[in-house]
């Protein structure tokens, strides 16, 4: 990368203080004495819309990770709230489960996108899945108690 493709220091630190959270877009222009015409000027400049843009994506490929390290937190109490004595909870909390997707598509192999989700659903209402999980949750009937009643 040659000197004058890179960013100023000050182009750097508004991006940096952008994607803080701390400071909404016009806090940061104002703590870096940046105009909104300055700042029109560097969003049609490529140089600053690539650093932006991958800064988005590095922004998105955290939160993926973060959302990967509790999946197995959110699903063992996901599982719990299905003994709950709260009826609704319970009921919820099954469907929930029931709607889950693998996060990997049966195509993910050949795919660039090992996070992709496969399209189809269940085509149960509400009630409908209620009462096959109220179906499912009942004790199993000894035949041979009944048989021999």
């Amino acid at each position: 990368m040659t000197k004058t493709s890179k960013l100023t220091k000050r182009q750097r630190a508004v991006i940096e203080d952008l994607f803080l959270g701390e400071m909404d877009e016009k806090d940061v222009l104002a703590k870096h004495e940046v105009s909104q015409s300055l700042y029109d000027g560097w969003l049609a400049d490529e140089r600053f819309i690539a650093n932006f843009e991958e800064r988005i994506a590095r922004a998105y490929r955290q939160s993926r990770v973060i959302l990967a390290q509790y999946a197995t937190v959110a699903a063992t109490r996901l599982v719990q709230l299905t003994e709950c004595e709260k009826e609704e909870t319970a009921r919820k909390a099954c469907l929930d489960i029931l709607a889950q997707h693998s996060p990997v598509s049966p195509n993910a192999a050949s795919s660039n996108r090992p996070f992709e989700a496969t399209t189809a659903q269940p085509d149960l209402s509400p009630e409908t899945a209620s009462r096959l999980l109220a179906a499912l949750a009942q004790e199993p009937i000894d035949e041979d108690v009944t048989a021999s009643g």
